[in-house]
């Protein structure tokens, strides 16, 4: 069985230490603040990338799906480096170009195999989506069987954040003004959940306390098979993490706290924090 390489995109917010102890390849997406212009993960850091947010006086950061070159240079290196066989899995279509522009760079490649799983998630759900790919790619398993259980295993994947605001998402176009604006007339922090590629607002409660436990009893729905701990700057992220992972009774092991990048970053602003989980399979509410 020959060699499966694993590539994502920047949109995963995986840690690229991790990334690349398991030899995940991460294709960057683009990053501006103003005129100034960065390759996510490449010469914008995540730590960077929020201490850019929090000057005063900073430009809007916004994103963009990066080239089909982009992805012609790392399914080149891929193959170069001995791979057989590629599965790229992406930040959902629905809410980036960026599987675009990987489909576009596959067909430079028309004798080779390709596989593009569109995760119908974005952060650690593309993530957790990758580990498994490469679980199965050292196990043996072909580029064909990665890709349709990807295609199943997604629909397992569940993100729920609670934001400080939505005004982050209004200005990336996720969520429309009117909603955006509910939020603030109210005072509420939003709770927020991407399923099916959607983002979509799930819940409003009160008081950043209340948002927590309310995410606690959400992630607290179903058996959890791994879990992510997502969050921006300012979240507070470790009594969190301790709190979720006693409620929900999952072994340590499986749960990994992860800072948001400059990818997803901009669409959620400082202050959030929530989780990716993928839940047992077969057991994903409704």
């Amino acid at each position: 069985m020959g060699r499966v390489a694993v590539v994502t995109d920047s949109a995963s917010d995986m840690d690229p230490a991790r990334a690349a102890s398991l030899g995940i390849a991460i294709v960057p997406l683009v990053v501006s603040f103003g005129t100034e212009t960065f390759s996510a993960g490449l010469d914008l850091s995540r730590e960077d990338f929020w201490a850019r947010v929090k000057t005063p006086g900073s430009p809007i950061a916004t994103t963009a799906a990066c080239s089909p070159g982009t992805f012609q240079i790392a399914y080149q290196k891929a193959f170069d480096e001995g791979a057989e066989s590629i599965v790229s899995v992406h930040v959902a279509d629905t809410l980036s170009g960026t599987i675009k522009a990987a489909q576009v760079a596959k067909q430079s490649f028309h004798d080779r195999d390709i596989e593009i799983i569109d995760s119908m998630s974005a952060s650690m759900g593309e993530g957790m989506l990758a580990e498994i790919a490469v679980q199965m790619a050292a196990a043996g398993a072909s580029a064909h069987d990665i890709a349709a259980t990807l295609e199943r295993r997604r629909a397992d994947l569940q993100v729920y954040l609670a934001l400080e605001t939505l005004e982050f998402l209004k200005r990336g176009g996720r969520i429309s003004g009117a909603q955006a604006a509910i939020g603030t007339l109210l005072s509420v922090k939003p709770i927020i959940e991407i399923k099916d590629g959607k983002v979509e607002t799930t819940e409003r409660v009160r008081t950043r306390g209340k948002a927590r436990e309310r995410l606690i009893e959400l992630f607290s729905a179903r058996p959890i098979e791994r879990l992510s701990i997502l969050h921006t700057t300012d979240a507070d992220v470790e009594a969190f993490a301790d709190q979720i992972v006693a409620a929900v009774g999952i072994d340590r092991a499986k749960v990994t706290i992860d800072l948001v990048g400059p990818s997803v970053g901009p669409h959620l602003g400082p202050g959030c924090v929530g989780g990716v989980a993928l839940w047992t399979e077969g057991s994903r509410p409704g």
